[in-house]
């Protein structure tokens, strides 16, 4: 029985990373590593956001990580992560509200990039507001802004 038991943890792997590599690649796994919008799209629920996107005033100044992500690689790259993970669970056990809804730790990067590429429009607006704890955010006004009109 002993002798049986890493032959069958290895089979149980073997398929377990079978079937992740499989799920993987047939999600298109390594295109959301790019900084190509229609790597977004690639789950049919994203495609009114692409298209919003494609007649905003952003489409020809950012990308979905210009907005979406943090700079720096690493916390991007965990971020990618994180999305990834929560993005499949949810559109595979179909349980996610329409319209999708930003999560509270995605609009604040998403603040900060704004912030970051508008800090001259800002600066004086966010010096004015010394309570930055209850700092308004830009897609309070701007909702609009990154992805078009508002449906």
């Amino acid at each position: 029985m002993t002798g049986k038991l890493p032959l069958l943890l290895s089979g149980l792997i073997g398929v377990l990373m079978g079937l992740g590599a499989f799920t993987f690649q047939f999600a298109e796994g390594l295109s959301y590593f790019s900084n190509d919008p229609n790597a977004c799209a690639n789950c049919h629920i994203m495609n009114d956001y692409l298209d919003s996107w494609q007649k905003s005033s952003h489409h020809g100044q950012a990308v979905c990580n210009d907005c979406h992500t943090p700079q720096a690689l690493l916390p991007k790259l965990v971020t990618k992560a994180d999305n990834g993970w929560n993005h499949s669970l949810k559109f595979t056990l179909q349980n996610f509200q329409e319209p999708i809804r930003i999560r509270p730790v995605n609009a604040a990067k998403l603040q900060e990039n704004c912030i970051r590429c508008h800090q001259e429009l800002v600066s004086d607006i966010r010096r004015a507001n010394n309570d930055l704890t209850h700092e308004v955010r830009c897609t309070r006004c701007h909702a609009g802004v990154g992805h078009g009109p508002r449906r």
